[in-house]
């Protein structure tokens, strides 16, 4: 109340104002900021309590509203989406970071880990030794049972359809897991699953596990299969191990002969290399001889037809020395010994003979390094020396 107001001081004598009167005023003007009309004096002398009631309700309800409106805030981290659902139905994905959507029943917010990855075991649970027979047991192509663990990890692509189209995650990963190696199972031998083809059984097994979960758009990403255990089952395990035996000592002995084959065909290889090139050789020996022979025989017939007597005298004697020659026998010229035979000292004859052959050899050697054989060149002065004495006696 002013000091100019008309009703200072008629009232009270110069005191306060009216405490309900300011109240009165302060509640009118509340009224009137929620478009409600007040009714001036006569509100006031209704109630001199019901002011105050009106301002704390208001009170309560403008906080009641701010609360409300400030539940709509969250936020989402790094390795989260938001997913914002207007009452069930998918409105956006948020990314990460402070978000606001309209308070609940309107609207709610599912926030999802993506970069979590979960892991589902097939064929065992938590342990190896706790198997699951109906999932691990599998028929291969040759007809063969083999019992398998893995353990599947993925993570999700896409957070909407992850909650919308499944119903069980895990359980639909594990079936697309179980589907998609019974497949591949049944189109390998037993020994490629078994041992040297394990990384690719587990790489084919995550590509159609992919396509199937893309297929029913899960939006989820496998990221990894482990393979845990392979093997035969428990009931045939002895017989597989002495199969397993068995194929062992073949591909040992398998080795051991490649080794020794490895060994003897090279040698063998060798061998017929030095027999062929023998023979070439011999061949090559052979011709020659043969052209000798027959450029010898030419040179022969034609001093043949010069002096057919004189030349059949010389290859006679030729064919004798040879023949005399490795002979180890003595012959003694009975009619000019005068019927005396006297002890003749044979070994000393022997070996003045060979002796003279050495000599006839060395007297040959400038005549070889002249161009002209040795072997032709001694019949020939052997022949001369014979028909020089054969002169001398006649003489």
């Amino acid at each position: 109340m002013g000091l100019n107001d008309p009703q200072w001081g008629k009232n009270n004598s110069g005191g306060p104002p009216d405490l309900e009167e300011v109240v009165r005023n302060l509640n009118r003007k509340i009224e009137s900021m929620f478009g409600r009309s007040g009714g001036g004096s006569s509100s006031g002398s209704k109630s001199p309590n019901g002011g105050g009631f009106s301002v704390s309700l208001g009170l309560i309800v403008l906080i009641v509203a701010l609360v409300w409106l400030a539940s709509g805030f969250y936020i989402v981290d790094a390795s989260q989406r938001g997913v914002v659902l207007r009452f069930g139905k998918l409105i956006e994905t948020t990314e990460p970071g402070p978000r606001w959507h309209l308070p609940y029943p309107v609207e709610t917010v599912e926030v999802v880990n993506i970069s979590q990855v979960r892991t589902v075991e097939v064929g065992y649970r938590e342990n190896v030794k706790n198997k699951m027979l109906k999932e691990s047991l599998m028929l291969t192509d040759d007809e063969n049972i083999i019992d398998i663990q893995f353990a599947v990890q993925y993570f999700l692509k896409d957070p909407g359809a992850y909650l919308f189209n499944n119903r069980a995650p895990d359980e639909n990963v594990r079936q697309s897991a179980e589907t998609a190696i019974r497949e591949v199972v049944g189109r390998s031998k037993m020994d490629f699953v078994l041992y040297e083809g394990r990384e690719q059984v587990a790489a084919e097994t995550t590509r159609l596990m992919q396509d199937i979960l893309d297929r029913y758009q899960s939006g989820i990403l496998v990221s990894k299969i482990t393979m845990q255990n392979a093997q035969p089952p428990e009931q045939v395990q002895a017989a597989f191990d002495d199969a397993v035996k068995a194929g062992q000592d073949r591909e040992r002995q398998k080795n051991e002969g490649q080794s020794y084959a490895n060994d003897v065909i090279p040698k063998a290889k060798g061998a017929a290399a030095r027999l062929m090139e023998e023979a070439a050789g011999y061949k090559q020996s052979v011709i020659a001889n043969a052209e000798g022979d027959a450029s010898r025989f030419k040179q022969i017939l034609a001093e043949y037809e010069k002096a057919p007597l004189v030349t059949r005298e010389r290859m006679y004697l030729d064919m004798m020395q040879q023949i005399m020659t490795s002979s180890s026998k003595v012959m003694i010229d009975q009619k000019n010994s005068n019927g005396s035979l006297l002890y003749l000292p044979l070994d000393k004859l022997m070996q003045r003979t060979e002796t003279g052959a050495g000599a006839n050899a060395t007297a040959a050697a400038p005549v070889e390094q002249a161009g002209l054989p040795a072997s032709e060149f001694a019949p020939a002065t052997r022949a001369r020396e014979l028909l020089l004495g054969r002169e001398r006696e006649a003489r």
